[in-house]
């Protein structure tokens, strides 16, 4: 089981060793390693289609979640039985949103990155935003996770704040 990441794009160059590396840290945060992720990298123009299809809204955003299991209640795992059956999903990473968005902030890009994909993990496990309890919940493991990775690594990442984030 692992993470499978394809960087579809070429306007931002991406460190997927450490991507990868960060997600495995997730991962196991979250208690997910006998889980597969697919992470996509792509630029504005392939995530703004992608928002314009699946969500209605033709901009550019930060990160897409596609779930594999998609009544997933939060904070409860999948039981799949058959090997297919431990994938959760695909998420898609709008890098060149990130990395716009990292400039007008003075941020570290590779930093948001890891922010955002622990986002859309959290979107894979069920969690969503459509209501101000739900932001609350997903909030709070965000807080967690992220709080978890800091301590792990030493880093100083904290979640998205913005109720109204681009994604999702």
């Amino acid at each position: 089981m692992g993470v499978v990441i394809r960087n579809l794009q070429h306007v931002v160059p991406v460190r997927r060793a450490r991507l990868r590396k960060d997600v495995d840290t997730l991962r196991h945060i979250l208690g997910i390693q006998k889980f597969d992720v697919g992470l996509i990298c792509v630029d504005n123009c392939k995530i703004q289609r992608i928002n314009s299809i699946y969500r209605k809204k033709n901009t550019p955003t930060d990160v897409l979640s596609f779930p594999f299991y998609e009544d997933l209640r939060p904070g409860k795992l999948p039981c799949g039985l058959q090997r297919d059956e431990h994938n959760l999903g695909d998420i898609f990473l709008g890098v060149e949103y990130v990395m716009q968005q990292c400039k007008g902030k003075s941020q570290d890009f590779h930093s948001a990155l890891t922010v955002v994909t622990a986002h859309g993990i959290c979107h894979l496990l069920g969690y969503r935003h459509d209501t101000d309890e739900e932001w609350k919940e997903m909030f709070q493991r965000e807080s967690y996770i992220l709080a978890e990775f800091n301590r792990l690594t030493g880093s100083r990442l904290e979640p998205l704040s913005n109720k109204c984030s681009q994604d999702r």
